[in-house]
């Protein structure tokens, strides 16, 4: 394929993202649109707030979305955040098409990375556009990877400076697991010689000495924090316990499996290719693909083998395996090639077509316009007293997040406290304790209830 081919994919790839602003919530996404605007009410910096609690997650995604929140408007705030995560996204392929550059000197290569990488299944359909941590926590991962091998590389102390700045905004992101990420490159550059001779060297150490700091100076200088870190730690441990044998050895099995289809179409299409013996190892390639397939399997195997994972956690190494795949797919023959771009077009063709008719076709008439829906009744219902919840359920979360940034300038909603006389309290279950069933909301295979005490029950009749 020609440069000005690939571009034009790249191109309408990125394109097919745009539908997904205007998409109503997903899953909980809710989650960092409350947060943030309970961040920007409070003026508390340090915390990530939800429903007045601390959540104790680091908020630099939150800081992201606050000021364009305020420059666009608080009630386009979901757009803000998708629109973030999109960003992110392309970002990320852009950093592995020039991690390719810097190491290959290959332009049209570079776009191919940039291309498959935009083309993975799970990064179109739902990963790449979902105002989650997970694409810009991937994004920093990958981006502090990527510097500290072409650093190593070219011998460029100025690109593990970066290195450690796209760590630290990694850990500042989500969490300390973007070390363990870092730490396997690390382990993998040093096997070469010249690698270790710059990873050893006084501005490395120093440089990575203060990395290091960064957790230190937040978990235990930031008062706010305390605590955060022996939480992260406990969440990690206790993915690593194993319960029922059985569905451990299920995960075993379908783990591997659910990576090729949520990397489909490029890494089935590898495997198709070697099945055939039509795969090759360029010797100016066979170094990289190296390096990359250690990083790779080394950060891959702990969540496969571990008891409870997930395949999102995953995503600081989709990069390198666009990466790794699209090394080994170039130097296939033309017929073998255009085989290859045919599937991402029709990949692309896909995401278009989801995006455009049947997302929204779902959202209308199953999941996600009923939450905008329920939002708007229960402000109306609601508009004269206090108003609380204690549903932190996906639907849950996504209704309050509408009434948050529908009822600007009132205060976020929080959850009820000890005692409260008259007002309304969202809740997932009918509970009596909590008051009586001011209205009942079916939202596709989940409940809502709204709940009154007092006078209120008086005015929801």
């Amino acid at each position: 394929m020609s440069i000005s081919h690939l571009k034009w994919l790249v191109l309408l790839a990125a394109v097919a993202y745009l539908p997904t602003i205007a998409f109503y919530y997903v899953g909980e996404e809710a989650i960092y649109t409350i947060s943030s605007l309970e961040i920007w009410h409070q003026r508390d910096w340090t915390r990530q707030l939800l429903f007045g609690g601390n959540l104790q997650r680091n908020p630099l995604f939150n800081w992201l979305i606050i000021p364009f929140a305020n420059l666009f408007g608080w009630v386009y705030v979901l757009p803000v955040a998708r629109a973030l995560t999109i960003s992110a996204t392309l970002v990320t392929a852009g950093v592995a098409g020039w991690l390719a550059l810097r190491l290959l000197r290959e332009r049209a290569l570079a776009w191919f990375v940039a291309l498959v990488y935009l083309s993975f299944a799970d990064i179109m359909l739902y990963r790449g556009w979902l105002a989650y941590t997970d694409p810009l926590f991937g994004l920093f991962v990958f981006a502090a990877v990527a510097s500290l091998w072409v650093a190593c590389e070219e011998r460029r102390v100025g690109l593990i400076v970066v290195a450690v700045f796209c760590l630290t905004c990694a850990f500042m992101t989500k969490a300390v697991t973007a070390y363990v990420f870092y730490g396997v490159a690390i382990l993998v550059l040093m096997h070469d010689v010249g690698r270790r001779r710059m990873l050893l060297g006084l501005p490395s150490i120093a440089l990575h000495a203060a990395a290091v700091l960064a957790p230190v100076l937040w978990f235990y200088v930031v008062h706010e924090n305390t605590g955060q870190g022996m939480r992260m730690f406990a969440e990690i441990l206790a993915k690593l316990e194993l319960g029922d044998g059985g569905e451990y050895l299920k995960k075993l099995f379908l783990y591997p499996l659910e990576t090729v289809i949520r990397l489909s179409p490029s890494v089935p299409l590898l495997l198709y290719f070697a099945w055939r013996k039509r795969i090759s190892i360029d010797p100016d390639y066979a170094p990289h693909v190296q390096t990359a397939l250690w990083v790779i399997l080394l950060s891959y195997l702990p969540y496969w083998f571990s008891p409870i994972s997930g395949i999102r956690y995953l995503l600081p190494i989709f990069p390198l395996i666009a990466f790794l795949i699209a090394m080994l797919l170039w130097r296939l023959g033309d017929s073998s090639m255009v085989v290859a771009g045919q599937w991402i077009k029709w990949a692309i063709a896909l995401k278009l077509v989801a995006a455009v008719f049947l997302f929204p076709y779902y959202q209308s008439h199953y999941r996600g316009e009923n939450y905008a829906v329920a939002a708007r009744d229960i402000i109306k219902r609601t508009a004269d007293y206090p108003l609380y919840t204690t549903d932190d359920s996906a639907s849950g979360l996504s209704v309050a997040g509408y009434i948050d940034t529908w009822r600007l300038p009132m205060a976020p909603i929080n959850r009820p406290p000890e005692q409260w006389g008259s007002g309304f309290v969202i809740a997932y279950t009918l509970n009596t304790d909590l008051g009586k069933v001011a209205q009942h909301y079916r939202l596709a295979g989940n409940d809502l209830y709204l709940l009154c005490r007092g006078a209120a029950c008086e005015e929801a009749r």
